[in-house]
């Protein structure tokens, strides 16, 4: 959760993600010392505010109020000091050393704040509305907020001659000199006609502000229609807040004949670790698709009908029952992420996987955990065989099994069989020269491969068997079948990918 929130906060901008990076610093630094000096009995707990917009504590658990709480507190007489001294100190280094390589990137040195400032220019000097140059920028952060103000502002002021105003929600409110600081005011003056500006305030008819940055303090119940353009600088986990910030120009009475939303997407790099996209894409989905069926902000282009043809089959050929899943279902076990940034790390460091050949083996040691065996990496060849009802990793399976020729763990348990691998293999560069040489002598330098061929006649029969038998209880089952009509026709629809000997 707290990687999570972190790498959120990077999303957001790179500022937000210093801030962060300097508070947890300051108050590691101020519990390191505590500690040191001994006041630990004085000390009776650690009070952290979580009621902040500069924090993002709701991350994908929800937006209900009060998940986490307003304050927590923890006893130090229940800890493990010393223990907790080692943590901490190893946090600090490598806090330290995120710091320093963020620090220095601000400003032109900013990339992100770069495209948006060229967002802003060209709205300014190419207004898709005759003379409507006005911008909304939300962010989800305050410290985001106050970051652009800084430089979207001044930015506007020198090159444009143009207003700015910035409202957060901890009853911050900045503008340009000259305007008074009020929310009521600002908003009239950034969208007068909707706001009735010259009604209210008529002292103000000659003022105006073509740029509002502001966070979700104002994305409900404002009227704000004189804008045509509003750029999503971070996206929140909800796809509600992209709906909710939207409609404070997709509003009756708008007289701009186009209206436009931008959004900035987390790099791809970085969406490897929040799967922010993905995830925000398919709650917009499941909300469009249990309304309207027609309002998919991010995907204007959908075809609803095509879709709900799509899903009906995939309901047909792709049934995952949970029932016959061994291990138990979790939030972590129906996503991969953790196995996706490992390859993206390997490939980053090795190159492209596409030229390896198939067949590949390696060996580790057993333990307790992990006993003698092999574990066999499949693929299936035929394409167009129905094999996805349970696995989640088609077209590839995994089975691990034993010396008896027993199977130890099924292509169900994929996830399970996934982590023994990643736990075994992972940061080892180097073969295993004494289990090396023990296979050599054990199979006659490779010459004899019957017992794990034995083996892997045995693991793909497993498959067949479970397949055909899931296939046999629908057809007894309330709501039909499966839809089974192909089966796999043998062995010959596997091929051997690599294969993994425990010894």
């Amino acid at each position: 959760l707290m990687r999570i929130n972190l790498l959120k906060r990077l999303e957001s901008s790179v500022d937000s993600f210093r801030i962060t990076l300097e508070g947890i610093i300051q108050l590691i630094e101020g519990t390191l010392e505590k500690i040191n000096n001994g006041e630990i009995e004085e000390w009776k707990g650690i009070e952290t505010r979580m009621d902040d917009e500069s924090f993002d504590w709701e991350a994908d658990w929800g937006d209900e109020e009060g998940v986490i709480g307003k304050k927590v507190k923890v006893s130090l007489a229940d800890m493990d000091v010393t223990r907790w001294k080692e943590d901490l100190e190893e946090d600090l280094e490598v806090l330290h050393a995120l710091w320093g390589k963020v620090v220095d990137i601000r400003g032109n040195k900013d990339e992100k704040l770069q495209r948006l400032l060229a967002l802003i220019d060209e709205k300014a000097n190419n207004p898709f509305n005759p003379e409507n140059a006005k911008v909304i920028v939300f962010t989800a952060f305050a410290d985001t907020a106050n970051y652009l103000y800084e430089h979207c502002g001044a930015h506007m002021r020198k090159e444009h001659e143009r207003n700015s105003t910035l409202i957060t929600g901890s009853k911050k409110i900045s503008s340009d000199k000259g305007i008074p600081a009020d929310l009521n005011v600002l908003l009239s003056c950034f969208s007068p006609r909707s706001k009735q500006r010259n009604d209210l305030y008529p002292g103000l008819s000659d003022v105006n502000i073509d740029l509002l940055i502001a966070t979700d303090c104002i994305s409900e119940g404002q009227n704000l229609q004189d804008c045509d353009y509003l750029i999503n600088y971070d996206i929140h986990w909800n796809p509600v807040r992209i709906i909710q910030r939207f409609g404070r120009i997709d509003r009756i009475g708008s007289i701009n004949e186009s209206i436009t939303m931008v959004n900035f997407w987390p790099d791809v790099t970085l969406d490897a670790y929040i799967n922010l996209k993905s995830r925000v894409e398919n709650k917009m989905l499941i909300g469009n698709l249990a309304s309207t069926g027609d309002d998919n902000l991010l995907n204007t282009k959908e075809k609803d009908l095509e879709y709900r043809k799509v899903q009906l089959q995939r309901l047909q050929e792709e049934v995952i029952d949970l029932e016959d899943l061994r291990e138990g279902v979790s939030i972590t076990d129906l996503g991969l992420n953790d196995f996706r940034v490992d390859l993206l790390a390997y490939v980053k460091e090795f190159g492209s996987l596409k030229n390896i050949p198939v067949g590949l083996h390696a060996v580790i040691p057993s333990t307790p955990i992990v006993p003698p065996g092999v574990i066999f990496v499949l693929k299936n060849v035929n394409n167009e065989v129905n094999i996805n009802k349970l696995n989640r990793l088609h077209p590839y399976y995994l089975v691990y099994m034993d010396e008896q020729g027993g199977v130890r763990m099924n292509h169900l348990d994929s996830k399970r069989i996934l982590d023994i691998m990643r736990m075994t293999c992972r940061n080892q560069k180097e073969p295993l020269t004494t289990l090396c040489e023990q296979v050599i002598q054990e199979t006659n330098n490779y010459h004899n491969m019957e017992p794990f061929s034995n083996l892997l006649q045995r693991s793909i029969g497993s498959i067949l068997e479970k397949e055909e038998e899931s296939g046999v209880q629908s057809l007894f089952s309330a709501g039909g079948t499966l839809g089974i009509h192909e089966m796999f026709k043998g062995i010959e629809d596997f091929k051997l990918i690599a294969f993994l000997m425990v010894r």
